[in-house]
């Protein structure tokens, strides 16, 4: 991807940005799908125009009932209002298509709520520029950073581990992170095929049946900093025994070459 000249854009270096930055030569998109995130989606889209200046943020407001559009608007993001709650998979897999259709060559994904550190961005584009992957998983648990997650969580997060591990070949320690960054195969492939309700787990293995490479990233990540998670309390044995008959059961679908 970074050696193909007739993808890559060759941006003037703005006040902020070095000529190495890949999101300099890249077009970027990062992908914020935000429900009533309006006390975080600003500072996360500062944070973003702080640590990625250049990249175009597009904030995908799923049937959001408080003011995420207005706050996003404001912040210097594109906004893409959904007329109804498609749930996350499908808000993520409408910023995948905006990506598409405007010809971008990365696009990551960083949630609305401020548990994602845009500063860590460049540990991303690492493997993607140097060719080895085409997609990025930023992980919580290969080092880097402080973060704990409640036993029981953690647990239910080894056991989905290897299950993707089995299902998709492999290893990877943090299957339900949203913080991740595909190239140009990753942004085709997720605009036409992204799995609905819990779909970060299920997308390594649509990704890694459909030909991608992937790999981990060690990141810092934080606790949310604003609302309440979709998968707490009960919701997160429903999320467990979801996931788990869909990696047992469902097979996903290869893309026609």
């Amino acid at each position: 991807m970074g050696g193909d000249s007739s993808g890559t854009v060759h941006a003037a270096v703005l006040p902020g940005e070095r000529a190495e930055d890949p999101w300099v030569t890249l077009r970027t998109c990062v992908i914020v799908p935000a429900l009533n995130e309006s006390g975080s989606v600003a500072a996360v889209i500062h944070s973003v125009h702080t640590a990625m200046p250049g990249a175009q943020v597009v904030v995908v407001n799923d049937g959001s009932t408080d003011d995420t559009a207005h706050q996003a608007a404001r912040a210097g993001a594109i906004v893409v209002t959904l007329p109804v709650n498609l749930g996350i998979g499908g808000a993520v897999q409408t910023g995948y298509r905006y990506a598409l259709r405007n010809d971008f060559d990365v696009a990551m994904q960083i949630d609305g709520d401020g548990q994602h550190e845009p500063s860590e961005a460049a540990r991303l584009f690492g493997p993607l520029v140097a060719g080895r992957a085409d997609m990025v998983i930023g992980s919580r648990w290969l080092g880097r950073g402080d973060y704990v997650a409640p036993p029981s969580r953690r647990f239910g997060m080894r056991i989905l581990a290897r299950l993707v591990c089995w299902r998709a070949g492999g290893v990877f320690t943090d299957t339900t992170s949203g913080f991740r960054a595909v190239g140009r195969k990753g942004i085709e492939l997720f605009a036409e095929d992204y799995p609905t309700d819990f779909p970060e787990v299920e997308s390594l293995v649509v990704a890694s049946r459909n030909g991608l490479r992937i790999e981990e990233a060690p990141v810092r990540m934080t606790h949310r900093q604003h609302g309440r998670s979709s998968i707490a309390g009960l919701n997160s044995a429903y999320y467990m025994v979801r996931v788990i008959v869909a990696l047992l059961v469902v097979s996903p679908r290869r893309r026609n070459q």
